[in-house]
């Protein structure tokens, strides 16, 4: 707790806005899509979803995959799991303004939990096509039943550790990858140079929680040092990569 403490203040001490940002692209990202301040009928529902979850008192067994699990123990309440390991209403209303503005044809998400995050995506994004993963049987169970209550027939859930499903990943390319479900550097470095193959000129990874703990910012200093990537944005809860080859490396420190 007091590494994020700490990562945040001196987050807040180094960030800024739009003045002074000379890349037309990121100029426009920043204007258009991260603070667009129109409220989409559609938060309407995705707020609503969130809250029918963060209400819901059914337990379920939880299956951690990862090596640095969020839960202590296996048996959780819905509630508590969407509380802690969903997104918040803010990432939500910003997932689908994201979508919306790059509207990328091919979607991959790791980590869908609950698909809180995964159903901002959905409503964003139209008939395109989205591939979320879960680990966790019982809860992408819940998922599904959150997608076909909303009928948001684009997503297509995989229940499945991420190295087994990178087994059968044969996608040409992807335009947003959503790195929600690796909370360990290894495994975030690993996640990333594996999909980097299936990336183009204009795709997207966001990596969350890059502040969870110092490893995880390890990783995230990482990523963003990477050959491929040329632009890096880091909005302290998530961290935007971009492989424009067009554009000269540039790193932004953006508070939303």
């Amino acid at each position: 707790m007091w590494y994020q403490i700490k990562s945040r203040l001196f987050f807040l001490l180094k960030s800024s806005n739009q003045h002074g940002i000379h890349s037309p692209f990121v100029y426009d990202l920043i204007t258009k899509c991260l603070y667009d301040t129109n409220y989409y009928a559609d938060y309407h529902k995705l707020k609503t979803l969130r809250n029918e979850l963060i209400q819901n008192q059914n337990s379920i067994e939880v299956t951690n995959q990862s090596s640095e699990p969020v839960f202590n123990s296996d048996n959780q309440k819905i509630s508590t799991i969407a509380k802690k390991s969903g997104a918040s209403f803010k990432k939500q209303k910003l997932l689908y303004r994201l979508t919306k503005y790059l509207n990328p044809k091919s979607i991959l998400e790791l980590g869908t939990s609950l698909g809180i995050g995964t159903t901002a995506i959905a409503f964003a994004n139209g008939s395109n096509n989205i591939t979320t993963v879960e680990g966790c049987e019982n809860t992408s169970d819940i998922a599904k039943q959150v997608f076909q209550k909303y009928q948001l027939n684009t997503i297509q859930v995989k229940t499945s550790s991420f190295e087994d499903f990178f087994n059968t990943l044969k996608t040409e390319k992807l335009g947003l990858v959503y790195i929600d479900g690796a909370h360990d550097k290894k495994s975030i470095i690993e996640n990333f140079n594996y999909l980097l193959k299936f990336c183009h000129n204009d795709s997207v990874f966001i990596i969350n929680d890059m502040y969870g703990s110092k490893k995880m910012t390890e990783a995230w200093d990482t990523l963003k040092n990477h050959k491929a990537v040329t632009i890096s944005i880091d909005t302290f809860f998530w961290g935007f990569l971009f492989f424009r080859k067009e554009q000269s490396k540039q790193h932004f420190t953006i508070r939303l």
